[in-house]
């Protein structure tokens, strides 16, 4: 009887040893195959481990033996890697020192725009407290919005936050002046969009940049991912300066806010420039680091009698029903040059 136990006791701790823990992290962000961005976002969450609650959360990359470890059960920070594909280990430790282990494999792309040395960028922006939002008129529904600082979901720790409250097709424009520059003709705007599950009820996420230009007349950098065309479109004025029509045009390029991994950061760059007469060329749009070229030139200058001003827009704009949805900005960028 006593060989037989040790014959049962040896069994059971080979059988343990060679089946590993049964892995309950779950990676919300990337998803396996993903191509993203250096600086990317890691979010995932882990309750238990081999039924143990799970008191630790970590991650690494490879074959590094470097593993930043996070208290609790959640994940959500921003990770940076060179280029090329890599394997991204995502752990959590059980209370008891179990051990549950996801891999995540991803290819790192490329650095997204490149600045010049003597760009001038203005950083932080969804942090100012000058914030302001308007229902935009010109959609065929109404909206209302609210908007507040938020650290989590944060990359910076200091996200903005936007509830907005749709009504059919409904936009709520979201608004905030950052500086004064008449003379600049290039820029690139860059932020980062969480978009919540609610976000089922977004059709339309809008980037803009407005600058008067010495001239006095406004130049209008409209921008956006069009879930009803599926395609990155800009504006236009189709009439003149004095008597303008405003117009969305669409892209050749892809892009739909509802095909995005919701509860994840997503990485956004614009790069567009314009002449003295207000004509711009949008140049190109990254998404998660993967460049889609627009290379558009249309006229885009109107008569507002705007004080000099440099102001950007964040827009929602909704579905055909009404709804209420959460959306983040973090990390908006705006550089000149």
């Amino acid at each position: 009887m006593k060989f037989a136990l040790k014959l049962s006791s040896i069994f059971s701790l080979v059988f343990a040893i060679a089946i590993p823990a049964m892995a309950s992290v779950t990676v919300n962000n990337p998803a396996n195959s993903a191509e993203v961005a250096s600086p990317f976002n890691l979010s995932a969450n882990a309750a238990t481990c081999s039924t143990q609650t799970v008191g630790a959360m970590g991650y690494s990359l490879d074959n590094s033996s470097d593993t930043t470890i996070v208290n609790g059960t959640f994940v959500d920070a921003s990770v940076t890697s060179s280029a090329g594909t890599h394997t991204l280990h995502v752990k959590a430790w059980g209370e008891k020192g179990s051990a549950c282990v996801t891999d995540v494999v991803i290819t790192v792309a490329a650095a997204g725009a490149i600045l010049p040395s003597d760009a001038i960028s203005v950083s932080s922006i969804q942090a100012l407290s000058n914030w302001k939002d308007s229902d935009d008129a010109g959609t065929p529904g109404s909206a209302s919005g609210i908007t507040s600082l938020a650290n989590s979901p944060s990359l910076s720790g200091s996200a903005r936050k936007f509830v907005t409250t749709l009504v059919k097709e409904g936009g709520e424009r979201y608004y905030v002046s950052f500086g004064d520059d008449q003379t600049s003709a290039n820029f690139l705007y860059d932020t980062w969009v969480y978009l919540t599950t609610s976000a089922t009820a977004v059709a339309n996420v809008e980037m803009d940049m407005n600058q008067v230009m010495s001239n006095g007349q406004t130049v209008i950098f409209g921008f956006q991912c069009d879930g009803w065309a599926g395609t990155w479109d800009y504006t236009a004025n189709a009439g003149t300066a004095a008597h303008p029509i405003d117009e969305w045009v669409h892209s050749k390029a892809g892009c739909r806010p509802q095909s995005w991994t919701k509860n994840a950061w997503h990485h956004i760059q614009i790069s567009y420039s314009r002449n003295d007469l207000g004509v711009v060329t949008y140049q190109s749009v990254w998404l998660d680091g993967v460049e889609a070229k627009i290379n558009a030139t249309v006229p885009s200058a109107f008569a507002l009698g705007w004080s000099p001003t440099l102001l950007t827009n964040f827009q929602i704009d909704g579905l055909n029903r009404n709804a209420a949805n959460t959306v983040y900005m973090d990390k908006l960028t705006i550089s000149r040059w």
